[in-house]
């Protein structure tokens, strides 16, 4: 298995430089709504990409292509939604094919899976199962291995994805974010204090984004009443005057 790690990098890239590959790749404007929030996350991803400690895994490309479409949920062009998640993820100097694989891969495994049988990975012998034990032995500081809050909502989604996380089976889904935690050697307080994060910013931008669709409703209706209005003023005037009959000389 290739593990791919930042340990032996000696040059890392300023954050600037990282920001401005991004706007190299994809240079047509994104509205603010959704520029502001993709701005803070490649600073944040940055600073995880570049760490000594770095290893890429499938678990944290889930979380990220979870944040991700969360947030461009509803984006003009799916087109351009996916073309700024290829810029987006080169400009990391990262596969932005590979991050969708892994994540499509892991999600098709996790609908297959109840809460029970997501703890059982480490006796069994699948694909995912491998990738799973291997981030739980590098964790327990078997390799390298570096916690991220994008880790944490991956982890999240495949619970969710189990149906693990239904109001019907909360204290379960508790029980169950807990054990997966020790199962894979992970600080459950640091997972709880992350998806705590992940809520709010998923709460902030439903808020947002009904702001903007208000927003963009009285654009349309404002721009719809100014083109009635000047085509209004633009028919000809009909002057009464002109239907009288000239007099006979």
């Amino acid at each position: 298995m290739v593990v791919h790690c930042m340990s032996s990098v000696t040059d890392v890239p300023p954050v600037s430089e990282t920001k401005m590959n991004f706007l190299k790749a994809y240079s047509r404007p994104i509205p603010s709504i959704y520029n502001t929030v993709l701005q803070e996350l490649i600073v944040q991803q940055h600073l995880m990409r570049y760490k000594k400690t770095y290893c890429y895994d499938a678990v944290f490309a889930l979380g990220f292509v979870t944040v991700y479409d969360k947030l461009m949920e509803g984006y003009t062009s799916n087109e351009d939604r996916e073309a700024i998640f290829k810029a987006y993820i080169q400009a990391l100097k990262e596969d932005p094919e590979k991050y969708r694989a892994d994540a499509q891969k892991l999600e098709e495994w996790a609908k297959t899976q109840t809460a029970s049988s997501l703890l059982e990975f480490p006796s069994k012998e699948g694909e995912v199962e491998v990738l799973l034990k291997d981030i739980s032995e590098r964790a327990a500081g078997k390799g390298s291995f570096s916690y991220s809050r994008f880790f944490a909502i991956g982890l999240f989604r495949l619970l969710e994805l189990a149906n693990a996380t239904e109001p019907a089976v909360l204290e379960k889904c508790l029980a169950v974010i807990k054990q997966l935690c020790a199962v894979m050697n992970i600080n459950k307080r640091s997972v709880d204090r992350d998806l705590d994060v992940y809520r709010n910013l998923l709460s902030k931008l439903v808020q947002a984004k009904e702001l903007l669709k208000e927003f963009l409703e009285r654009e349309k209706k404002k721009v719809a009443e100014r083109a009635a209005a000047f085509q209004k003023a633009s028919e000809p005037v009909v002057n009464s005057s002109s239907n009288l009959a000239s007099p006979t000389l």
